[in-house]
């Protein structure tokens, strides 16, 4: 058993440790908590998420490069039947 100076010393260290833990404890506690109140004032204001925004961007290029390959295609249609009919 420690006796005297080594003795206050471990107590010491082991106050500091439990200490160091215990704000680690309320440290992650606190970032849960903040994360779940900008979570919820993000969804009140229908921000849209990332993931979303990508998706629906990609569907848009997706789409605008279907447009053109179609207009080119009726442009060529269309050229088609004027020179037919000439």
């Amino acid at each position: 058993m420690s006796t005297g100076p080594n003795r206050i010393m471990d107590d010491f260290a082991k106050l500091m440790t439990d200490a160091a833990g215990a704000a680690q404890g309320v440290r992650k506690e606190m970032e849960t908590a903040f994360h779940a109140q900008a979570e919820r004032w993000l969804n009140s204001m229908d921000v849209v998420k990332r993931e979303e925004f990508e998706a629906v961007r990609e569907m848009a290029a997706k789409a605008r490069d279907e447009n053109d390959a179609l207009r080119a295609r009726i442009e060529a249609l269309e050229a088609r039947l004027v020179s037919d009919g000439k």
